[in-house]
């Protein structure tokens, strides 16, 4: 069934409501702005949640962890639910969720309050967010049209990250940490408003929640992300680290068999049968990974090397924002023109460049000479290289697999880029350390120890823009725009 198709049934459906694109595309990627700017506008006020709720040095990462955990975790079931039951029905009760669950975090007064409302948000957002890409993808033709619609989503989804940094400094500096979590309460009420006055419901599919099989995943994945985090400060040698990366690895595992018998799965494994899909997933595992890299230890080398505010460290992520967005508007055009793998590779190309300079960091190096081009570099390719991913992926989509397809490549966006891939990015911090610090990790570090455990993870992950690069140029053939 074609995209047209699924107009006419979507409006056969729904024969009263008239479909408006751009204000559904509108309110989509409001929600995705609401989402994304929730990863990183905690991580300025961490300090200062961190002394209000007398976090432990080692709890205080679960107020990321557990959110990402359960965002990441819950995908793939979030997908299906928007098949199941109607993608507006699992937009509109994911956005809900996720606008209580903020509020009750704004409200928390000890830390388990506070790590229940962030696992809480996370289930909303893992309900809700894959609804906006199937959203786009039913909603506009495939062509220079949806081609325009996704390089706005990518802009969201690498933009919000940044720009959460800017609010985040602003509201833990000139207002207060719980401040960062009910800015999403009114965002998220005009969402739910707006929603079912101008977003048709889709048909709802007969079948059932492959419950046991998001279970397998999110605790897989879990200790998988706990292993490496461990091993980042207790070494590979550790018992708890083998354990829960033995763990991790068989219940991954588990969680494919289970996939390849279930009547009804959340990661139906023929989405991988078609190779430039495969690619583009593996891909968009990767990549995402650069970009919390940039964010997370540019932030940490501003903040305890360089001794940033943090309004100041948010605003030093400003030309990584407007790099992104300056990207994705030229590349719906880019790829018209030359196809989506020639983009793609550029995109590599571009992110290995600044993730090559950012390794190059040391106590003195200055924002101006050495972090504000990386920054531009890494935007231009992360915003050259989504995009192209994102097409790749949901060419060809079945309308049916629409939410499935969607709930997978944010998957690999926040699972492999927002934990399981960032967590590598900590062992390989953390390992360097240690090297470098006599077996200390953590603690007041001195510069230059704490500097070269920042300077590996970068070149980790240039290691991984390469190895996207890699796939890009051998895996992945060009998808052939469609005419204007």
């Amino acid at each position: 069934m074609s995209a047209t198709d699924a107009h006419t049934e979507q409006d056969h459906h729904n024969p009263p409501r008239r479909r408006r694109p751009g204000v559904i595309l509108a309110i989509v990627l409001l929600c995705q702005l609401m989402i994304g700017l929730d990863v990183t506008i905690v991580n300025i006020a961490l300090p200062d949640i961190r002394a209000d709720l007398h976090f432990s040095a080692t709890g205080l990462a679960w107020v990321f962890n557990a959110y990402t955990l359960a965002f990441g975790g819950l995908l793939l079931l979030g997908g299906r639910a928007g098949d199941i039951l109607g993608r507006r029905a699992a937009f509109v009760g994911g956005v809900v969720v996720f606008t209580l669950a903020s509020l009750a975090a704004g409200l928390a007064a000890n830390a388990a309050w506070l790590i229940i409302a962030r696992v809480v948000q996370g289930l909303g957002g893992a309900f809700a967010s894959p609804s906006v890409l199937a959203l786009i993808a039913t909603n506009f033709d495939e062509g220079p049209r949806r081609n325009r619609a996704l390089g706005l989503f990518a802009a969201m989804f690498s933009a919000s990250l940044a720009t959460g940094l800017i609010l985040g400094g602003i509201l833990t500096q000139y207002a207060n940490w719980r401040w960062v979590f009910f800015i999403n309460v009114p965002i998220g009420l005009v969402i739910a408003a707006l929603a079912p006055l101008f977003i048709g419901e889709t048909p709802r599919r007969p079948g059932r929640f492959d419950t046991f099989g998001a279970v397998l995943a999110t605790t897989g994945v879990g200790g998988l992300v706990y292993g490496f985090i461990r091993a980042s400060t207790n070494g590979w040698s550790d018992p708890q680290t083998l354990t829960s990366c033995a763990a991790g690895a068989v219940l991954v595992a588990l969680f494919v068999g289970n996939e390849s018998r279930a009547a009804q799965p959340i990661l139906p494994l023929r989405l991988f049968a078609q190779r430039n899909r495969a690619g583009a997933y593996v891909n968009m595992l990767l990549v995402p990974t650069t970009l919390f890299d940039v964010i997370y230890f540019v932030t940490q080398f501003l903040r305890d090397i360089r001794d940033y505010s943090p309004v100041r460290t948010g605003l030093a992520f400003l030309p990584l924002t407007l790099a992104v967005f300056a990207t994705v508007r030229a590349v719906p055009r880019l790829v018209q023109r030359f196809g989506t793998k020639p983009v793609m590779i550029a995109g590599a190309l571009l992110a290995t460049a600044a993730m090559l300079r950012l390794a190059q960091l040391h106590p003195d190096s200055n924002y101006a000479a050495a972090v504000l081009g990386p920054l531009v570099l890494a935007g231009i390719g992360v915003g050259l290289t989504t995009v192209p991913l994102t097409i790749t992926i949901l060419a060809g989509v079945a309308p049916q697999d629409a939410g499935a397809a969607s709930g997978v490549l944010q998957t690999m966006q926040w699972i492999g880029g927002g934990a399981l891939g960032f967590a590598v990015l900590v062992t390989a911090y953390g390992t360097a350390v240690r090297g470098a610090g006599d077996g200390a990790s953590g603690g007041n570090l001195p510069p230059d120890v704490q500097t070269h455990g920042i300077a590996t993870a970068f070149a980790t992950g240039a290691g991984f823009t390469a190895l996207a690069l890699l796939i890009a140029l051998v895996v992945i053939r060009t998808v052939t725009p469609a005419p204007r």
